[in-house]
């Protein structure tokens, strides 16, 4: 199957949040940056799965998507979910579909409900069964109580680090993407974005990633008060 696994299939039922399946090319092209890892690993392994699987490399991509979705990657919980139920480059597995789709769908006003519940009312009682069996021992690492709160605190090391770099009117050299055009020039701090703008940047990706979980909370803009050194507080 293309990529039809990264929205649903029209074949399964399965109503898909995204309105079109992406092109190979579309994935295979993503832009993922190593350095959002020391932030958002979630994020971070699921456009590496997106980019693995646009190159048909289908068996990285479901390792990524599994990285992704233990950092509390809803989008890489649900196309796990697709890619069993579909048999995407695997036996087809609907109780394991499921139970990725029951994990994707937990947080309040999820997109990916409506999918999970269309899934749920057609198992079968043995199906119900081994989806239970199966939700039992994957939520100690893919639900949100264990993956959600451990991706929080990932973001809240990597903040607490980059606050530590440089003060409100510093900037930062993201790996990934702010490498200087002039090599010569990969020194000097100054050909980086502002800290405040990387920050703003990532504090949104950050609100995308824990979207409908209680537990996050941004960490907002540098500040510096009566000349004590910058410190981010929690917004």
């Amino acid at each position: 199957m293309s990529s039809t696994a990264l929205a649903a299939s029209e074949t399964t039922g399965i109503p898909a949040p995204a309105s079109s399946a992406p092109s190979d090319a579309e994935l295979a092209g993503a832009a993922c940056a190593i350095g959002e890892e020391q932030f958002l690993p979630g994020d971070y392994y699921y456009c590496l799965g997106t980019q693995s699987y646009g190159l048909q490399h289908y068996g990285q991509a479901q390792k990524f998507f599994a990285t992704a979705a233990s950092w509390a990657s809803k989008p890489a919980q649900y196309v796990l979910g697709i890619m069993a139920l579909d048999g995407d480059h695997q036996p087809a597995n609907r109780p394991l579909a499921a139970a990725w789709l029951a994990l994707a769908s937990e947080r309040p006003q999820s997109d990916f409900a409506a999918a999970s519940a269309t899934l749920d009312a057609s198992l079968t009682p043995a199906e119900r069964k081994a989806t239970d069996q199966l939700l039992a021992r994957m939520r100690p690492t893919y639900g949100d109580a264990t993956a959600a709160v451990r991706a929080e605190k990932r973001y809240e090391q990597g903040m607490a680090r980059l606050a530590h770099l440089t003060g409100p009117g510093g900037h930062y050299c993201m790996a990934g993407i702010t490498t200087p055009a002039d090599p010569s020039m990969a020194s000097n701090p100054e050909q980086c974005p502002p800290i405040q703008m990387m920050t703003k940047a990532i504090d949104q990706a950050a609100v995308k990633v824990f979207e409908g979980w209680s537990g996050h909370v941004t960490v907002g803009p540098l500040q510096q008060v009566n000349g004590v050194p910058a410190t981010h507080n929690p917004g």
